[in-house]
């Protein structure tokens, strides 16, 4: 039996990577298995921390996990705006949108239509969200070079 993946655009398994520089990750499946074994409080964006859990793995999780997600497997960054004033990010890989953290919302459904494409350098201006993606990159390595 297939697992079951609840993120949103799951169903885009024909995304495939750019480069081989994570063997094993051929698709976004395979980087969303890989990332549930990284994904923890310390890669969690700051004020979300005390509410991350491993039940609620993908919790602030979304500006680093879909750059590393770009660098895998080419495409573009969109955010969507909160209410807040933040955005949240996903992927768009040549119209296969995929969002590897959307779990986070509690099934609540986004609209992945109101988009403003974001950049690292804008969301990577922020020394600690940097080293954050830093840390993701290097254990993503770490887990596919075993």
């Amino acid at each position: 039996m297939d697992k079951k993946y609840l993120y949103y655009g799951s169903e885009f398994v024909d995304v495939k990577p750019i480069s081989d520089e994570y063997p094993g990750i051929n698709n976004p499946r395979d980087l969303y298995d890989a990332l549930t074994g990284i994904w923890c409080a310390q890669t969690c964006a700051p004020g979300m921390r005390a509410n991350w859990t491993p039940e609620n793995m993908t919790l602030g999780q979304c500006s680093i996990t879909s750059f590393l997600a770009q660098e895998i497997f080419g495409g573009k960054v969109y955010g969507l705006p909160l209410e807040d004033g933040n955005y949240h990010c996903f992927n768009d890989v040549s119209g296969a949108v995929f969002d590897l953290t959307s779990e986070q919302f509690g099934g609540k459904e986004l609209d992945y239509a109101n988009r403003t494409e974001q950049f690292r350098e804008d969301h990577f201006i922020n020394e600690e969200k940097r080293l954050r993606f830093e840390h993701l990159k290097k254990e993503l390595f770490k887990a596919t070079h075993r």
